[in-house]
């Protein structure tokens, strides 16, 4: 049976095969792995996470989709990956501009590994508090510090979290119209408060386990989660939950293609 050729494209843009099965991963046979890889298209999916929109991923039951926010910082950032890496899991890392320009290190380890570096802003700004043009400068700006950063033939993702989660309609407009998905989380922990790695453990399941999947929002500049994460990961594999990594289908191009690279910004 021949498919509709926009229902192939959509097909394509949700699921694609895995490389990095648990199997494979060094040292640790037994790890969570990574159970599928989602290729998205912000075409598509231009807003995501059932906190602020209607529409999300398209996950199946238990599967979740790690991300990050507000990095890299060292040491946290460090053992974040370090945790992600023992158990061969990829996640999505939401990097502040001028993070990242001080932590460059930290940035090309994020991409070394395999994980996706989508981008939040210059400086983690209040994007709801300044005028149109002030918050278009702080989106393109993170983006175009961070493809500087990275280097010929390694664009960032053309994914964007706003900071604090607040958006507004010219911001979210100016987003999308420069060919970002925007994305917001299913399910996330206040992370920032003063909770213990063990709570914050126990409230990730308790609501991953209610939501029963989703995006999943951490920040890889807590301490208590860097040292949660290793106890989170091991308890998601307990419960039967996998491991979805989110990539553009962009990257599917030539990595000498720049298709999101925005231009300097002064």
């Amino acid at each position: 049976m021949l498919l509709h050729p926009a229902l192939c494209a959509i097909l394509v843009s949700i699921t694609l095969s895995s490389a990095a099965f648990a199997a494979d991963c060094p040292g640790n046979p037994a790890a969570l792995g990574v159970s599928r890889t989602l290729l998205i298209q912000p075409s598509q999916y231009d807003r995501l996470g059932t906190v602020e929109y209607e529409q999300t991923l398209p996950l199946k039951d238990h599967e979740v989709v790690l991300t990050f926010d507000d990095g890299p910082l060292p040491p946290y950032t460090g053992k974040v990956l370090d945790a992600l890496g023992f158990e061969c899991v990829k996640a999505t890392f939401f990097v502040v501009g001028q993070m990242a320009a001080a932590y460059p290190e930290l940035l090309h380890r994020i991409r070394l590994e395999g994980h996706t570096i989508g981008t939040h802003t210059l400086h983690h700004a209040h994007l709801d508090r300044m005028p149109t043009e002030a918050a278009a400068k702080e989106i393109s700006g993170g983006i175009a510090t961070v493809n500087r950063l990275l280097g010929e033939g390694h664009a960032s993702a053309p994914f964007f979290r706003f900071p604090y989660l607040d958006p507004t309609p010219s911001a979210e407009a100016y987003a999308i119209n420069h060919g970002l998905a925007i994305w917001s989380a299913d399910v996330f922990v206040s992370d920032w408060n003063p909770i213990s790695p063990g709570q914050e453990v126990a409230l990730v399941v308790h609501r991953l386990e209610r939501k029963k999947k989703g995006i999943l929002l951490l920040h890889d500049i807590q301490k208590r989660t860097a040292e949660a994460l290793p106890s989170l990961l091991a308890e998601l594999k307990r419960r039967g939950f996998r491991v979805v990594h989110a990539v553009p289908a962009a990257q599917q191009h030539s990595p000498d293609t720049h298709p999101y690279q925005f231009p300097a910004t002064n």
